[in-house]
């Protein structure tokens, strides 16, 4: 019986062990060593010092900054991306894809130009004294840091809660109706409690992004661990405390892993029929026709045209011809780390999905969470502890091009896993085992019958990390080479200085590039041949 158990897997398995392995073995050593290391040098402190540095003040207050400005972010994206996803998912709105691809643009917008489009309206030289001749104060600190955000973040919880929505059980709004309730009651009584997965995922996301964010917080001088942590190492010696505060963000950013697994571990929504399928009747606005597309008319611009408009109109005011030289040095520094990271991304992705699709177990689900693990890393935290690792081990690739795409590599491999895993599980493991019959050997089995259809999942997760990267800031900020010129970092470093005619040039090469990828996703996940 033993023996038959191991033929038959060996007959399912279709790429020796080896040739998946060894990518999934670098990736693991990659994502993990350098964490081993940072703990070490965190631990280097002697006791009385040691004391010091973990039990101070400043640790609890910057603890306070971070979960106050998270809980806000949350709370904010709960009020506008909420009724947002209700009403292009449930109304019969007119143009309902085209309100629903406007509340997802801004993903193609990251943080820190938004950060830079509010900076930008305040001030005596800010485009509100320009065009009104009053200047209003400028934008800094907790409120400015909550609202970039929440607007970039605000898609998230968007496109997650419409999803869900489209893919409940009609007969659930159905049942409630008939049992006396209107729509508004069935919708908090008995749709959203539907909706706590994707709250808490979204949730996740979210938080993660905000611990993580760098770019937004720096500029609106607004004291979290990310920005605690970036001026303790540009400023300290021994760079212990730096380490310390990226230790302390990792188990603030594990306790929210922990809570969320807790949260879901809680959540049971299976019915036990088998349902209907099918999309719900969609409501006729009437009345609340007019406060809907309001409502949304105003999220759109709050969230897109402000930070559009902003950078358009810097545009026009400041435009010098003399920038598009450093524009194009800017553009092939983004590109020459984006397109070698999303064609690596691609390619790793194939032997952590193959395992997890073809060979599930315990060991390979635990494989393939590594990239989550290093995804879920603050990016200014990773890029910390693989200074100190790179330093002390390989000082020769220190401030290298390589570095900086094994580092935007290993943090974006998660992005990348979905979509390949999801091209995976539309191929057959008989479409293998009849390319074996014809006398293929393993890997020509898989190339020839497999690699063909996950093409396309590879495309996706290609342009995914692309997008990622180019608007990466903290990663590309701490190490890339001398010299080295990308679009975020010239958005970041004349917006630091307040030169907004200098970096609008740089803020929207960026909101093009990435517009149009956001646009040609959103089109292949809204086309026929994808639902």
């Amino acid at each position: 019986m033993l023996n038959l158990r191991i033929v038959k897997a060996h007959r399912y398995f279709s790429i020796p062990a080896a040739v998946a392995g060894v990518p999934i073995l670098a990736v693991c050593i990659g994502g993990l060593i350098p964490l081993v290391y940072l703990s070490i040098k965190a631990l280097s402190a002697e006791g009385t010092a040691l004391m010091q540095i973990v039990f101070r003040w400043r640790n609890a207050r910057l603890f306070l900054n971070t979960l106050l400005l998270t809980s806000g972010v949350l709370v904010l994206n709960l009020l506008l991306a909420t009724p947002a996803a209700w009403l292009t998912s449930r109304m019969d709105l007119k143009g309902r894809h085209l309100w629903t691809v406007l509340c997802a643009l801004p993903l193609a917008i990251p943080g820190y130009v938004t950060a830079y489009a509010l900076l930008a309206l305040g001030g005596n030289t800010g485009i509100v004294a320009q065009f009104f001749g009053t200047s209003i104060p400028r934008l800094s600190g907790y409120w400015g840091s909550l609202l970039a955000l929440s607007a970039y973040t605000s898609p998230y919880l968007f496109l997650n809660l419409r999803t869900a929505l489209l893919g409940l059980d009609p007969n659930l709004e159905e049942s409630a109706r008939s049992l006396g309730y209107n729509h508004y009651e069935a919708f908090f009584y008995v749709i959203l409690p539907q909706l706590r997965p994707a709250f808490y995922a979204s949730g996740l996301i979210i938080s993660l992004h905000v611990l993580g964010d760098f770019g937004v917080v720096s500029l609106m001088r607004y004291e979290t661990f990310s920005y605690a942590l970036y001026t303790e190492y540009t400023l300290s010696f021994d760079h212990i405390y730096a380490a310390w505060l990226a230790l302390m963000l990792l188990i603030f950013t594990g306790g929210l892993l922990y809570l969320e697994t807790k949260l879901l571990n809680q959540v049971t929504l299976h019915r036990a029929g088998h349902g209907t399928t099918g999309q719900p009747s969609l409501i006729e606005p009437g009345a609340w026709g007019i406060p809907a597309y309001l409502y949304l008319s105003v999220l759109i611009f709050l969230v897109v045209v402000v930070p559009t408009g902003a950078v358009f109109l810097w545009i026009f005011r400041g435009f010098d011809v003399s920038a598009l030289g450093g524009l194009l040095e800017a553009l092939i520094g983004s590109l020459s780390a984006a397109i070698p990271t999303g064609i690596l991304c691609a390619l790793l992705a194939v032997p952590f999905a193959y395992i997890s699709v073809r060979h599930p177990s315990g060991i390979s689900n635990a494989l393939g969470r590594v990239a989550y693990i290093v995804y879920a890393i603050p990016p200014l935290a990773f890029a910390l502890s693989l200074i100190f690792f790179v330093l002390n081990v390989v000082p020769f690739i220190y401030k290298t091009l390589l570095v900086l795409i094994s580092a935007c590599a290993l943090h974006f491999l998660a992005e990348a896993i979905g979509p390949v895993r999801s091209s995976l599980y539309q191929v057959s493991p008989n479409l293998e085992e009849a390319a074996r019959s014809l006398g293929y050997s393993r890997v020509q089995s898989f190339f020839r019958t497999v690699f063909p259809v996950l093409i396309r999942g590879m495309l996706t997760a290609t342009a995914l990390v692309f997008l990622a990267t180019m608007k990466e800031l903290p990663l590309t900020f701490l190490l890339s080479p001398a010299g080295y010129e990308t679009l975020a970092l010239n958005v970041w470093s004349y917006t630091t200085e307040a030169m907004f005619a200098e970096a609008a040039p740089y803020a929207l090469a960026i909101l093009v590039f990435s517009g149009v990828f956001v646009g040609i996703l959103i089109y292949r996940d809204e086309s026929p041949e994808n639902r």
